[in-house]
């Protein structure tokens, strides 16, 4: 099936004696177990397994075309899983704009544990020489927060591939109706839910799809079901409700997103614009190879300083100036604020994330906004 049609009937996995056309919320924390001790039902306890959350992780999976899924609280709980599953003093290539959530796990959570290094990984061959002896994982992100770098996955699956190690690829920015990392050769893709698959800007989560069941999912799997770190039924029940309109929303934010950005190329105001959808940007054609569409995020430079930046994000009207992304609505972020005294982020540099309103609306404000 294609993905507008699995977006909608992936999750429909309980029926119900009540004939339910959506699956309902199951709040039970326990489950019946039969009288030869096992669970008829295929679930015994909601910190290992639910219905909602089995409908959400068969759901992306699919999209993914992976073999298994694990859902968890938080986006960022998902980095943790996969660094967690890694043996201790183990080696991770890691982008130089990597989103600075996951970063700062690394830098403050793994410090002492694991060796890491961030890269350009737009240079293949850097890719290359950076990889040693201990090198246990290679982690992408692509388009990347908030640049907008894009990595070319099959080309570093190869690397990768060659040397044994495995490759995951952050594919927020993307979603799975865009861009899917596992047929380009990566091992696991993530996915903060809280943003495109969410889309509306009310739920917390994250997710990993594995190409296959192999002994590192089987660990990540295993700190997902005994750590605990899993959402609640409800939050499983909203995402899988939220990406049944995924493939359409994700072409209105394309659509918006493209008009947005030409019109901010063009803008005498603006220095320059981080947009893989505009024939300017250094990885066009990368871009073009492993992404059916840009979706509606991007980042641009203010001529000026920090203090017009400023500005823009206080003169705003339509937009909410506000962190996060994916969500119907638009939003408007100085990331340098956010990142702190430690960001390598332009202090110039707003990120917008484009939402599904009327598009000359969301272009006046911009034009007022920026004078």
């Amino acid at each position: 099936m294609k993905p507008e049609t699995l977006a909608i009937h992936a999750s429909n996995l309980v029926k119900t004696a009540t004939g339910d056309v959506t699956p309902p919320l199951n709040l039970s924390t326990t489950f019946f177990r039969g009288e030869d001790g096992g669970y008829p039902g295929g679930h015994m306890y909601s910190r290992v397994s639910n219905p909602n959350r089995s409908a959400l992780e068969n759901t992306v999976a699919k999209l993914e075309y992976g073999e298994d899924a694990a859902a968890f609280s938080s986006g960022n709980t998902c980095g943790l899983a996969v660094f967690q599953a890694l043996k201790p003093g183990s080696h991770i290539i890691a982008p130089d704009d990597m989103y600075w959530g996951i970063k700062k796990q690394l830098l403050t959570i793994f410090n002492e544990h694991l060796e890491f290094d961030f890269i350009d990984q737009t240079d293949l061959n850097l890719i290359q020489r950076s990889i040693k002896p201990n090198t246990q994982l290679i982690w992408i992100e692509t388009p990347s927060n908030p640049l907008l770098k894009i990595t070319d996955i099959e080309e570093i699956a190869k690397i990768a591939k060659a040397k044994n190690i495995p490759l995951v690829c952050d594919s927020t920015f993307a979603s799975p109706i865009l861009q899917n990392p596992i047929l380009l050769g990566a091992d696991i893709v993530m996915h903060s839910s809280t943003k495109y698959l969410g889309g509306h800007s009310d739920i917390l989560g994250g997710i990993l799809v594995t190409a296959k069941k192999d002994e590192l999912w089987e660990k990540i799997k295993n700190i997902q079901q005994t750590g605990g770190a899993v959402p609640s039924p409800f939050d499983c029940f909203l995402l899988t409700r939220s990406i049944k309109t995924l493939a359409y929303r994700m072409k209105g934010h394309s659509e918006n997103g493209k008009i947005v950005a030409d019109y901010l190329n063009g803008h005498p105001n603006v220095e320059a614009v981080f947009y893989p959808g505009l024939e300017s940007h250094p990885q066009h054609e990368i871009a073009k190879k492993q992404m059916k569409d840009f979706s509606g995020m991007m980042s641009f430079l203010v001529k000026g300083n920090v203090e017009t930046a400023h500005k823009v994000v206080n003169k705003v009207k339509l937009f909410a100036q506000a962190t996060s992304l994916g969500g119907v609505e638009s939003l408007i972020e100085h990331r340098y604020s956010v990142e702190g005294p430690d960001s390598k982020t332009p202090k110039n540099l707003l990120r917008i994330s484009v939402g599904l309103e009327h598009i000359d609306d969301i272009i006046a404000d911009l034009a007022q906004a920026l004078g």
